[in-house]
């Protein structure tokens, strides 16, 4: 059975829909999409995984149908759900975690609250937040880069935006974060029937940012000492959504060995655009680790 055959199971706990492939009895890689995209993404990586030995969960992050669209929405909620999901399903071994745009935002934060958990990660285009923090004054175009991050904070009007035309918008979001690169009219399709049916839910990761409370939560947890699992980082060189140069200076946050590969030629989506060799660099790391 392929892997889009496979029908998605649910944790009743977290309200997780996610996919599941390989030996029961394998150790754990979890898989965490970003926006716009969804468990889809992971497969390339996933079929490395398994023939490396690996079991993969690949979930609908909450608020992308068919997981769950209620509650808290705002990156600890969601990190509190994603561990206990992990706890559901590796309750008595740390796990390996791998995770793209806000996928890789939810790692930093959950790998900075509960090291423990994770024998080793994988983060791909979104460096550790301090490290933006850092070094976005002085690189004044990624605020262009980012101005969708505003308007996704504005009430009503980027729901209207994003549904218009078909998704027009998303698709353009794929061209200039991954210039010359669509992942092809079957995944635009998938893409866009999950985000039909989960607007607004998605965008509340962006609008919980205007909270004061949940930026202070944020900045508690990622303050805390630097990150003691062996992660490894890739980035595009051609990142339309997140500049490489403001990558520089990330390994401060992590006290275990950490690794930086930068892919010249490939964009935001680097795991679809390069992924031979970007499979092979994660599954080197996570049998090393």
């Amino acid at each position: 059975m392929s892997l889009r055959d496979m029908r998605p199971l649910r944790s009743e706990e977290t309200g997780m829909s996610y996919l599941l492939t390989g030996e029961a009895d394998a150790p754990l890689v979890v898989c965490l999409h970003g926006f716009p995209d969804i468990p889809r993404t992971w497969d390339p990586l996933t079929n490395a995984l398994v023939r490396a030995g690996f079991r993969v969960v690949s979930p609908w992050l909450p608020g992308y149908a068919p997981s769950s669209l209620e509650g808290s929405l705002d990156p600890p909620a969601v990190v509190r759900r994603l561990l206990a999901l992990i706890g559901e399903l590796s309750p008595d071994a740390p796990v390996r975690l791998a995770g793209h745009d806000w996928g890789a935002i939810l790692a930093h934060v959950a790998l900075s609250q509960r090291p423990e958990l994770f024998r080793a990660a994988a983060i791909l285009s979104i460096p550790h937040p301090l490290v933006l923090r850092r070094n976005v004054g002085d690189f004044p175009r990624q605020l262009l880069r980012s101005s969708y991050m505003a308007l996704f904070q504005l009430p009503a009007v980027p729901e209207r935006v994003i549904r218009a035309r078909d998704f027009a918008f998303v698709e353009w979001l794929w061209n200039i974060w991954s210039p010359g690169f669509s992942p092809g009219a079957d995944y635009f399709d998938e893409l866009k029937q999950c985000l039909r049916a989960s607007l607004p839910a998605p965008l509340c990761y962006y609008r919980s940012l205007r909270s004061p409370e949940i930026i202070r939560e944020l900045g508690a947890i990622l303050q805390t000492d630097p990150i003691p699992v062996p992660s490894l980082y890739l980035h595009g060189e051609r990142d339309g959504c997140m500049g490489v140069e403001l990558i520089d200076g990330q390994e401060r946050y992590f006290s275990a060995l950490f690794k930086t590969v930068r892919l010249a030629e490939a964009g935001h989506f680097v795991h679809l655009e390069r992924p031979e060799e970007v499979n092979r660099a994660i599954v080197e790391w996570f049998l090393a680790h």
